[in-house]
């Protein structure tokens, strides 16, 4: 069990679902008070519940965290209505499945504000907010094996998240004399709504059939079967602790073998 999480307060972007909710249940299992961050009032009230049945406190708040003035209000609610305010999880993003050659300017603004942006203004308005708490903290940004390696038909999305690890460095070296940790994890083949999207997107453009391309990938990973979101969450949780404190810059793959560094 990761050391020092009990009564500390927690945000997390793209909660509503996916890696987003198993992280949030991740870190309420461990004590931790969570505001959940995303753009579904309805899947953020689902997640509520069962954050707060685990006898942890929560509150939502419906942000597009593309927008810096939107997830520094949702960071003085978190504080407001939770009382704190240690961690970020800047886990909320899309993916995009497009031959480079296919790329509309309007495609490549919108993943980027999202997937780049969200991180940044997630990173920028949380060190604000510790260092005017003049507290410690810790940042923690979701990555991807396509920020280690670029994939075919994944390309932007690839670029997007090489982005989200230079901002992991920069920022652990920003940082790191505010006492504020800067960390990233980086998934592989998570089974989530996202790949089901990812998978259909390259069956429209391959021809491949449902389901293959899915297949294909997790047929790939050493450990022989798909990631869940609590094989995410159990990374974040350890980076969100005690037990991570001198560490800082690092993507950490969390992907079962698929790609070695």
């Amino acid at each position: 069990m990761p050391r020092g999480l009990t009564g500390k307060v927690a945000l997390v972007t793209g909660a509503a679902q996916g890696i987003g909710r198993g992280i949030a249940l991740r870190l309420a299992e461990e004590g931790v008070n969570v505001a959940l961050v995303d753009l579904n009032q309805d899947k953020l009230n689902a997640t509520q519940a069962e954050v707060e049945a685990l006898n942890v406190k929560a509150t939502t708040f419906v942000a597009d965290i593309s927008k810096l003035e939107q997830i520094t209000a949702a960071i003085e609610h978190t504080y407001s209505t939770l009382g704190g305010f240690d961690i970020i999880i800047n886990n909320a993003g899309i993916a995009q499945v497009q031959p480079l050659s296919d790329v509309t300017p309007e495609e490549f603004r919108r993943i980027t504000d999202i997937n780049v942006g969200g991180v940044l203004w997630g990173i920028q308005a949380a060190a604000k907010k510790f260092q005017a708490l003049k507290q410690k903290g810790k940042i923690v940004n979701a990555c991807s094996i396509a920020g280690h390696d670029g994939f075919a038909l994944l390309g932007v999305y690839s670029s997007t998240k090489f982005a989200v690890r230079a901002l992991t460095q920069a920022a652990a070296k920003e940082y790191a004399s505010s006492g504020i940790t800067v960390n990233a994890y980086c998934p592989g083949i998570v089974g989530t709504d996202m790949w089901v999207e990812i998978d259909k997107r390259f069956s429209e453009i391959t021809g491949a059939p449902i389901g293959a391309t899915y297949e294909k990938y997790v047929a790939g990973i050493a450990l022989g079967r798909v990631e869940t979101p609590d094989d995410v969450a159990a990374l974040v949780a350890f980076l969100a602790s005690e037990d991570s404190d001198y560490i800082t810059g690092q993507s950490i793959l969390t992907d079962g073998g698929i790609v070695y560094r």
